[in-house]
């Protein structure tokens, strides 16, 4: 598809050196630049590909035999980039070891979650132990207080909480108690926001955002309302209209991956505000930004009071995990111990894994080791981000790229901006930037540097990361316009 662009855009250029045969300008000097001219563009377009495929031949044969099994040979739709994505058989640290002997310095961590890096000591000795007392009880454990318990302490507003095992059961969850205590139907949510696969939010993600996300969505999608997000004013016009059968709005206090966009001051309090006034349930999602931004979560850096809020990723250790927690009176309409009449229960789950052993484990020696170096923790990782936003800033200055880097904390992401966009403010602003650019950095570095984000995603610093791993990054973004790529 790429090539065929390029092809394309080449072939006025074709016509215009061809039309020289017909001038008095010798033939055979006509053709020699004409096969030069190909011959340098194919090796601009295909030598990053080129070297990856070099560098990856195991992987593609098992991309291939994975063709055989799973629809794209993935099993998560973001997973996958062009040509094919690297398989790993090991991480530690801040690396991804490939099958073919590539070590990747991974700022993807697996999907943001992994604040400690791969496989911390502690996490994996206690994992270890664990697993030969068994993996999954069936029944209720003592680590699941314990860990309830942690959270509890530091986030103080989980007065009550329900162990799912994905963000997406979290979220969905959240939803149905918010329209069990409301007795409304409608939910609104962020143009672009990102709440997991479950039917219920699954709408406006991915640009255009006035389309359907795809089929089978239709009848789900009848009670969801979208709104602008950093567009205080928009947003509270179309909650207005609805807010009589509006039963809550869910938020995420950075948009992750629609492109780590940070709240304008009075948004999310703006937001909060009306749902107070009007009676509707104010749901923080919190997956991405719990434990990651500070010990505390967002909801206490941005000074706000969610009546639910969402955990998983950083929460879990690694291993799977969402938490739906939340005000006392809520989250008692679950409780199927009291209420023997299903007509006065709000029916939320956990599934067959909720508050398995391992997981539990896995979670509470992380926010142990969180809560006891939370000091020396957050303050390196904060300050290798902003370290990093402000130097790449600096670099496509310099080379008079259009770039805006966007982000908070740990987290960053690039935006390559143009004539459509010059400003980052909502997902629809991230959409009309030039994501090819983007693509063929994320992949330059991949390629050849052996430097993971996935590709279009915005990047995450752990614990284990270092200034020397920052500058490296750097000193690779400098030869990477250098080399003409972008």
């Amino acid at each position: 598809m790429k090539f065929r662009v390029y092809i394309l855009v080449a072939w006025p250029i074709y016509i215009f050196v061809m039309n020289l045969s017909y001038s008095n300008f010798p033939k055979f000097i006509t053709y020699k630049l004409v096969l030069l001219f190909f011959l340098f563009l194919y090796m601009h377009i295909d030598k990053l590909n080129r070297t990856y495929k070099k560098n990856t031949k195991h992987s593609n044969l098992l991309y291939k035999k994975s063709l055989r099994f799973f629809p794209g040979g993935i099993s998560h739709n973001i997973r996958f980039f062009s040509p094919y994505p690297f398989f790993v058989k090991r991480a530690v640290g801040k690396y991804l070891f490939d099958v073919d002997g590539n070590t990747y310095t991974d700022y993807w961590m697996g999907h943001w979650a992994l604040i400690l890096g791969h496989s911390p000591k502690n996490v994996s000795l206690a994992l270890s132990k664990q697993v030969k007392n068994g993996t999954l009880y069936g029944t209720v454990n003592t680590v699941s207080v314990e860990l309830a318990e942690t959270i509890q302490k530091l986030m103080p507003k989980a007065e009550k909480m329900r162990f799912a095992t994905t963000g997406s059961e979290a979220t969905m969850y959240a939803v149905r108690l918010a329209r069990a205590v409301t007795k409304k139907r409608i939910v609104a949510k962020i143009i672009g926001g990102w709440h997991g696969f479950n039917s219920s939010l699954l709408e406006s993600v991915n640009y255009p955002f006035d389309i359907s996300e795809g089929l089978g969505l239709d009848v789900d999608n009848k009670y969801i309302q979208s709104i602008p997000f950093n567009d205080l004013h928009t947003s509270l016009q179309i909650l207005n209209k609805i807010k009589d059968d509006l039963a809550c709005i869910i938020v995420e206090p950075i948009l992750g991956g629609a492109g780590c966009i940070t709240p304008n001051n009075d948004y999310l309090q703006g937001l909060q505000e009306f749902s107070k006034k009007n009676n509707i349930i104010f749901i923080l999602d919190e997956i991405v930004t719990g434990f990651r931004l500070s010990i505390h979560g967002a909801y206490k850096m941005f000074k706000l009071d969610p009546d639910l809020f969402t955990l998983g990723k950083i929460a879990g250790g690694g291993l799977p995990i969402g938490i739906v927690c939340g005000k006392s009176e809520i989250l008692s309409i679950s409780n199927p111990i009291d209420k023997n009449n299903k007509n006065l229960i709000c029916s939320i789950g956990g599934g067959t894994f909720s508050s398995n052993p391992v997981t539990m484990i896995a979670g509470l020696k992380t926010l142990e080791f969180l809560q006891t170096n939370k000091k020396t923790i957050y303050s390196k990782i904060n300050e290798l981000g902003a370290y990093t936003r402000k130097e790449l800033q600096k670099i496509f200055d310099e080379n008079n790229i259009d770039v805006k880097i966007t982000g908070i904390g740990s987290l960053f992401n690039i935006h390559f901006l143009n004539d459509n966009v010059k400003e980052i403010n909502n997902s629809n602003d991230v959409a009309l930037t030039d994501k090819e650019k983007l693509r063929k950095y994320h992949f330059a570095l991949i390629s050849k540097y052996k430097i993971f984000f996935l590709p279009l995603k915005m990047g995450a610093i752990s614990y284990q990361h270092s200034k020397a791993d920052i500058d490296k990054l750097l000193t690779s973004t400098r030869s990477i316009i250098e080399s003409k790529i972008l």
